[in-house]
């Protein structure tokens, strides 16, 4: 049986599972407390959850095919102010020298309200590089640099002198970095700040690195150690000692990976609720929505998860003011030492009485026992009452306890117990909703076809009544209390490359291509798992391709798991909520099928207006959805015709204006393989692309093409 295992390094707890790759069962998972203060640091957790891990069951070390752990040791450096001071070398000459020095004198950078990051600058001219350098490194290390970054200008294009600095560095035995091993975008202030970050917290990232990774070789496990990127990847160990601060905000990107990968969730709003706080992100079409990380009020030229924050979930406590309840949180339970009421015995709530906590100007409610205990009002107690949960709710707790907590807070307010559980759960779920009607207007969601996905603990506090107040879908994710350890088992390797480009080339297209991918399987993808994506993002002239890999080839028996076509209409009926007698299949690849739904909505007065709308999906055999669609016209035809008929098609579908040609969107499935050409803006660029993407495809293979135009 061949293993893979996940790690997630939490504030209190690390948590760790062992899934099947086969079948993605979880075979054990365990947890121990997170080693804050451990002389080695996190890295003793991890290591003693992996060792329970193994002890825990028949897994043998070389059944293990995947191992990953995320972290919060990035996140947790900054936050806290635990960083190095970094030494900046800059250098440039000629016109560009006077610039290039105020770029890369950054100062001290602001990490938090309270926290700065202390850097000191040395600026040499390029042509005195080789006599100048080793002093200068001996200059910042006197002074109290732990860390160096090299930065000059233009050197994403012509990296030899930061390369330079980094040769003399290690040969001087100090941790260094340079601009363009972070970015390959211009802009050398944000690039030198972004780096600057990455080498204050490069020497302990280092050393946890090399004491997880040399424990994972002991115990015999041959698997590379693969470590949880913020953007919902995985990178290899290797990588996390050049880049850490791809590791930063990673811990939201495990709960989305499970998402993903796990939950096989295509279009959705993920929600993970803790006891403290809910993280809020967003999927389309089986993708994360990203954007540039910030720390401090900086912009990091990092893509990071986007992911919004609010101070809500299982554990918060009820605000009261002049007898009335105004608020939930930010306040939690456990943080203010007082229990659940939602998991108390019935008996301890018999005799008691409402009294007040106070903490930062804020009032919150308690049940005080006659018996001497201490429960809070919270969200977990007022979701128990309100909603009937099912056994595998992880937040289902003891609705006879919690109606008598609330008969006693309703007294006290002169309101029923049903009707202070509803004002709770209303006001909740009106921060989520205006977070989440953000996220579906930023991103362009269809409400038609979203649904919430709770994970954490506390999903079932939140999500359920969100949901339907929304009148949206929803589910709460199997195993949603580990749901962010899945997702770490279950990540793919993953890169993004940059390049500042206004106006790209069929060139700059196969170039960036080629990079993305030589560095993925640097990283440690097979090749046949390889899928890269290139967008243009004119906005701010950026051309950028993600590539995403695995690690393993999984395996798979020719007849398990694959369904009829009528089973695939009937999993895609579900989804479109509708009858399957109204499903249409339309084409397929032998591993991707393409069905289509006629949707008629009402609009207007009384809704008499009538418009149709068609919904595709595209589902593998083993009916898994892959993509949601509206209104795409689907075509199917050999590959041997394929390149003349996306040309023609090309040039059907193309608006032209006085600002130019308006290309449509392209996706295209080969295979088992679906090909993302939505982020090009050229029908040169498509057709390019499209070349290199099925450049090994067989000429009698069919192709499905869907267009939609702009």
């Amino acid at each position: 049986m061949k293993v893979r295992i996940g790690i997630d390094v939490g504030g209190t707890f690390t948590d760790g599972v062992a899934l099947s790759n086969e079948d993605e069962s979880i075979i054990t998972s365990v947890k121990v407390p997170t080693t804050h203060t451990s002389k080695y640091g996190v890295a003793e957790g991890i290591i003693q959850c992996l060792k329970k891990i193994l002890d825990n069951s028949a897994i043998s070390a070389e059944d293990i095919v995947f191992i990953a752990h995320g972290t919060t040791q990035a996140t947790n450096a900054i936050l806290e102010g635990d960083v190095c001071k970094v030494g900046i070398i800059g250098t440039g000459n000629g016109l560009e020298a006077k610039k290039s020095r105020s770029d890369t004198n950054v100062g001290n950078i602001k990490l938090t309200n309270n926290k700065v990051l202390e850097t000191e600058q040395v600026f040499i001219d390029t042509n005195q590089l080789g006599t100048e350098l080793k002093s200068s490194i001996k200059q910042l290390q006197d002074n109290g640099a732990k860390a160096i970054v090299a930065a000059e200008a233009f050197s994403v294009d012509h990296p030899e002198n930061e390369n330079f600095i980094l040769e003399e560095c290690e040969k001087m035995g100090i941790s260094a970095t340079a601009t363009h091993e972070i970015s390959s975008l211009y802009g050398l202030r944000q690039r030198t700040i972004t780096t600057a970050i990455n080498a204050s917290i490069l020497p302990k990232m280092i050393d946890t690195c090399n004491m997880t990774e040399s424990s994972v070789q002991t115990s015999g496990i041959i698997s590379p150690l693969m470590i949880m990127r913020c953007d919902g990847g995985v990178m290899s160990v290797d990588e996390v000692r050049h880049r850490p601060i791809m590791t930063l905000l990673s811990g939201p990107a495990a709960g989305v990976a499970g998402a993903l990968m796990h939950e096989k969730i295509t279009d959705g709003l993920f929600l993970e609720v803790g006891g403290t706080s809910t993280d809020i992100s967003a999927i389309k079409n089986g993708e994360v929505m990203l954007k540039y990380a910030e720390v401090g009020g900086n912009k990091l030229y990092v893509n990071s998860l986007d992911v919004r924050t609010i101070g809500i979930a299982g554990g918060s406590m009820v605000r009261i003011e002049d007898n009335h309840i105004v608020d939930v949180g930010p306040r939690s339970a456990h943080i203010a030492g007082f229990k659940y009421e939602a998991f108390a015995d019935e008996s301890d709530l018999d005799h008691g009485t409402v009294k007040y906590y106070s903490d930062q100007n804020n009032r919150y409610a308690y049940f005080s026992s006659d018996n001497g205990s201490n429960y809070a009002f919270t969200l977990t107690g007022a979701a128990n009452l309100l909603l009937d949960f099912k056994e595998n709710i992880y937040a289902k707790g003891n609705k006879e306890s919690c109606r008598k907590a609330y008969e006693v807070l309703g007294k006290e307010l002169g309101i029923t117990a049903m009707e202070a559980a509803r004002q709770i759960m209303d006001l909740t779920s009106e921060k989520c909703q205006k977070v989440i009607d953000d996220l579906i207007r930023e991103y362009d969601l269809d409400r038609n076809i979203i649904e919430l996905i709770g994970g954490g603990g506390g999903a079932g506090s939140v999500v359920p009544y969100l949901a339907q107040k929304m009148n949206i879908k929803h589910h709460i994710a199997n195993h949603s209390e580990v749901i962010s350890t899945i997702g770490v088992a279950m990540a793919l390797i993953r890169e993004v490359v940059e390049r500042s480009i206004a106006l790209p080339n069929d060139d700059d297209i196969r170039s960036i291509r080629r990079e993305a991918e030589s560095k993925i399987l640097r990283s440690g993808a097979k090749q046949e798992t390889i899928n890269i994506k290139v967008e243009i993002d004119k906005s701010n002239n950026v051309l950028r391709a993600i590539a995403t890999g695995a690690a393993e080839l999984k395996k798979r028996e020719s007849d398990i798991g694959v369904k009829s076509t009528k089973e695939l209409a009937e999993l895609v009926a579900k989804s479109c909520l509708t009858n399957p007698d109204n499903i249409k299949y339309v084409a397929d690849t032998g591993s991707l099928y393409a069905f289509e739904y006629e949707r008629i909505e009402g609009s207007g007065l009384f809704k008499l207006i009538k418009r149709k709308e068609k919904q595709q999906r595209i589902i593998s055999d083993e009916g898994v959805i892959k993509l949601k669609l509206s209104d795409y016209n689907v075509f199917e035809c050999e590959y041997v015709n394929s390149k003349n008929f996306l040309h023609s098609q090309l040039e059907k579908m193309t608006n032209y204006s006085d600002a130019g040609e308006e290309v449509p969107f392209v996706y295209v499935l080969c295979g088992p393989k679906i090909i993302n050409l939505t982020g090009l803006i050229e029908r040169k660029q498509i057709e390019a692309m499209y070349e290199m993407e099925t450049a090994n495809v067989q000429a009698d293979a069919k192709c499905i093409f869907l267009f939609q135009r702009k």
